[in-house]
């Protein structure tokens, strides 16, 4: 036994577990600073990885915009070369579903009527053709929209605390969960509502809002003038005090429906009709009476014959005459006999005084009555002459 040796071979061994002691804790300590660095390196990762598809969204949703923005161009050109105010109508609501081809599912315009002051429908769009739109004159939206002239977005129906949903007329016909609507508007002149529904909630965004106000001020621009024009051609046909058409328009297209009647072979009737005693409404009240009285039976006349086809115009002075394409005899001189009564009842009131109006009318029919445009004026014409000869307030007839 050697104590020296056994000293430096404790002392060897108390090294050697020091130096391994001193690895294990160099390797411990380097192995945490290692995960601490792996942990930083995958939170950058993950960061990197967020920003590009962050990124990646931003690239795509920017490439939507330039593309949605870019059709704007064709749908300007195509505006602006329009006048007729139902293709714009059309247009417009098959463009704005189109490029919102994936979130819309009915597309509506409805326009302002000025003197009503309500909204109606001009145009539709529907993804789903069973779907039925049953308000006509437009919904609690599209009201805010009117009386605010802005635009709103509506990500659920259900929870928007602005409408009470149980409003929401015929709700059952039709089911819409979200939409977005932009007033058409020049100025302080509303013109209507462009709107675009569908069933789902939290379809639209703002930006899809911000896209519809765009394409709405595009169409209101071209709706504007569709409207002017539309005025400016109307001036030219009609009469402006009683909004009929004027005898040169009538004999246009009086013209044309006798063609046309020989053609398919059907009968086409014409009433001529005189207030009776119409001067006597001047010489008792003033031309003032006098004008009220032809706008009063021109009202009567437009509204007793609105069924498409009809054609009605202030004939001269205190003359009227109505074109009843495809109407027998036998229906016409009804529906004079009809119409004769119905200005007799109408209560007029002239100067605060209560009053009652009559007219005389002459009926005649193409083919059966007349072979020429000029015969069948003539032989009604007549028919009124001999209504008034035999005491006025009558309806005469061959």
């Amino acid at each position: 036994y050697n104590p020296s040796f056994f000293k430096h071979l404790v002392c060897a061994f108390l090294i050697i577990v020091s130096v391994i002691y001193f690895l294990i804790f160099d390797f411990v300590k380097k192995k945490k600073v290692l995960k601490l660095e792996e942990q930083e390196l995958q939170e950058k990762i993950n960061l990197l990885a967020n920003d590009s598809t962050r990124s990646n969204a931003l690239v795509k949703s920017l490439n939507e915009k330039i593309q949605r923005y870019g059709s704007l161009k064709g749908m300007i050109e195509k505006l602006s070369s329009s006048f007729v105010l139902d293709d714009i109508a059309r247009f417009l609501v098959n463009e704005t579903s189109n490029l919102l081809h994936e979130k819309g599912n009915v597309c509506i315009l409805y326009l302002f009527d000025q003197e009503s002051k309500e909204l109606g429908i001009l145009a539709t769009k529907k993804e789903d053709s069973v779907a039925i739109i049953k308000s006509k004159v437009g919904d609690i939206f599209d009201q805010w929209v009117l009386v605010k002239m802005q635009p709103l977005l509506i990500e659920d129906t259900e929870k928007d605390f602005r409408f009470d949903f149980e409003k929401i007329p015929q709700k059952d016909a039709r089911v819409f969960r979200s939409l977005i609507a932009s007033p058409l508007s020049s100025g302080k002149s509303m013109l209507g509502v462009l709107r675009i529904d569908n069933p789902h909630p939290g379809v639209f965004n703002s930006e899809d809002l911000r896209f519809l106000s765009t394409i709405a001020d595009l169409g209101a621009m071209a709706l504007e003038n569709a409207i002017l024009y539309q005025r400016t051609k109307e001036l030219a046909i009609k009469d402006g005090l009683t909004n009929l058409y004027l005898r040169r328009y009538f004999s246009q297209q009086l013209n044309q429906e006798v063609i046309r009647s020989v053609r398919k072979k059907s009968e086409l009737s014409l009433l001529i009709l005189d207030i009776d005693k119409f001067k006597s409404y001047n010489d008792k009240y003033g031309h003032i009476a006098g004008d009220i009285v032809l706008k009063t039976v021109g009202n009567i006349l437009n509204s007793y014959f609105s069924e498409p086809g009809n054609l009605v115009c202030r004939y001269g002075g205190e003359e009227f005459a109505v074109l009843l394409p495809e109407v027998a005899k036998s229906k016409a001189i009804k529906l004079a006999e009809d119409l004769r009564r119905k200005i007799k009842d109408f209560d007029i009131f002239l100067r605060k005084k209560k009053t009652n109006i009559s007219v005389s009318i002459g009926v005649a029919t193409f083919p059966s009555d007349a072979r020429t445009k000029e015969e069948l004026i003539l032989k009604s014409d007549m028919q009124l002459l001999k209504a008034k000869d035999s005491g006025r307030n009558k309806v005469c007839y061959s």
